[in-house]
């Protein structure tokens, strides 16, 4: 009797030392938050400083994470590939460094991204491709090098695209044609080169084309002029500073601004 006695009070301190531990509370700057009940977290121009915590990727209930206009430093954590039920993501305006994480393209909820005006490093993931419910994507105003990865092509649902301001070389890929929803495409001030991929001029919902300050070359067709864009202000319109050749369609042929036609015939 007295052997079995000890045995059950072996076990029962046994299953007592094996109690859950998981974590119900995850410490953000000072301030704790629930995992189950945090859902949305906008923390804009709140003054956080330091990094992104990596335990962020345990909140995976939320939907809304903004962070914009702080002074977040290091990298964006990879573990926020964890938070897969997000729908808005805005990590604009802050000083994060780093490249941007493969594991990013996890978040497939996803209609709105933004990591504009940091210092982030890196090549455009081709992961970026798997948020196909994407409306809004901003990477400008980054450091970011490499070309624009083919895989763009899937964010059909797409209607702001902004690349600006970055060190972004190679040719626009021809699959930005299938953005058939975008009214706004900015890719000026970067390194671009070779044609403009005929594809774009079948953006019929295209509002905003400012392609300004690249290196972009060869002849732009008449088609162009079946777009409904406001060709007379900048603001709308941009395509100077290029290596674009005459003729120019007579809708933009006074719009065209300078344009090194050295190579042209």
């Amino acid at each position: 009797m007295v052997k079995y006695i000890t045995l059950l009070l072996f076990i029962g301190l046994a299953f007592w030392g094996c109690e859950d531990k998981t974590p119900t509370e995850v410490t953000l700057w000072g301030v704790d938050y629930s995992i189950e009940n945090t859902t949305v977290l906008i923390l804009f121009n709140s003054r956080l400083t330091d990094s992104i915590p990596s335990e962020i990727g345990n909140l995976t209930n939320l939907t809304v994470l903004i962070l914009y206009d702080n002074e977040l430093t290091g990298s964006i954590p990879s573990e926020i590939g964890n938070l897969t039920n997000l729908t808005e993501l805005n990590l604009g305006k802050n000083q994060l460094t780093g490249a941007i994480p493969p594991e990013i393209g996890n978040l497939t909820n996803l209609t709105y991204l933004s990591l504009y005006n940091n210092q982030l490093t890196g090549s455009i993931p081709p992961e970026i491709g798997n948020l196909t419910n994407l409306t809004y994507l901003y990477l400008d105003d980054n450091q970011l090098t490499g070309s624009i990865p083919p895989e763009i092509g899937n964010l059909t649902n797409l209607q702001q695209l902004g690349l600006s301001w970055n060190q972004l070389s190679g040719e626009i890929p021809s699959e930005i044609g299938n953005l058939v929803n975008l009214t706004y495409l900015e890719l000026f001030l970067n390194q671009l080169t070779g044609e403009i991929p005929s594809e774009i001029w079948n953006l019929t919902n295209l509002q905003i084309f400012l392609l300004n300050d690249n290196q972009v070359q060869g002849e732009i067709p008449d088609s162009i002029c079946d777009l409904n864009i406001n060709w007379y202000d900048s603001n709308y319109f941009n395509i100077s500073n290029n290596q674009l050749c005459p003729p120019y369609p007579s809708c933009i042929e006074d719009d065209v601004g300078e344009q090194d036609t050295s190579d042209c015939d």
